[in-house]
């Protein structure tokens, strides 16, 4: 069973929310604010469900500090329907949202759609993947320029893995919203697909240090993962 730690200072919906997440079968530890949020090792947790507004310590806050620790899945609630909130947690870590109020059936169809997207990659392709210096591993999740590791998030390995088994070809920005997020057409894919690029551009120019920058912007299209030189 997926264990599932659910952070909100909303009691009454935070209970509500677990009763409905346990009659679908996952074991759901709950947390009323920021600071309450680290009493659970997310080492433990497969997906953590957290709420932007909290006391002490707010979504944003703590996302930052789990992604210094541990790459686990995070979903964000939010209150407002603001493609800010939305930049700012792709910005830093997060891997879906879900605004308030929240419909259970929703979350838990987000909840499965992230784990699926997590799960899937390690099942598909147990060899390691390599293009020029950057190579991964989907089975562990772990990637690597040269023998640099990338700390990347759980999209940010899934829109890399994706990118490296397209190289050479031109991706569109719906395709690789699927593949970091598992959703198309969403409003505000763009940029939030955007948004995912240019983290995973930074890290592997950190990485790299040469200056030499394999994602390619394709204007109005998407983009290309560019071969190395033969």
């Amino acid at each position: 069973m997926d264990r599932i730690l659910l952070v909100d200072d909303d009691v009454a919906l935070a209970d509500m929310l677990r009763e409905f997440l346990e009659q679908d079968g996952f074991l759901v530890d709950v947390a009323h604010d920021g600071g309450a949020c680290f009493d659970h090792a997310p080492e433990g947790q497969d997906l953590i469900v957290l709420d932007v507004m909290l006391p002490k310590l707010s979504g944003f806050d703590v996302l930052k500090r789990l992604r210094q620790r541990s790459d686990v899945p995070v979903i964000m609630l939010t209150a407002r329907d603001d493609d800010v909130d939305r930049i700012v947690g792709f910005e830093i870590g997060a891997d879906d949202y879900v605004p308030k109020p929240v419909n259970p059936r929703e979350l838990v169809s987000r909840i499965r759609a992230v784990l699926r997207r997590v799960n899937s990659g390690a099942a598909k392709a147990p060899a390691e993947l390599q293009v020029g210096h950057v190579r991964l591993n989907p089975t562990a999740r772990i990637a690597w320029s040269g023998e640099w590791r990338l700390e990347l998030t759980s999209a940010e390995f899934s829109l890399l893995e994706h990118m490296l088994r397209g190289a050479g070809r031109i991706i569109s920005r719906d395709e690789l919203s699927a593949a970091a997020f598992g959703r198309h057409h969403v409003a505000g894919a763009d940029r939030n697909v955007d948004t995912l690029v240019s983290k995973v551009r930074r890290k592997l120019d950190a990485a790299a240090g040469d200056g030499e920058q394999p994602i390619k912007t394709i204007r109005n299209v998407g983009y290309l993962y560019a071969l190395p030189p033969s």
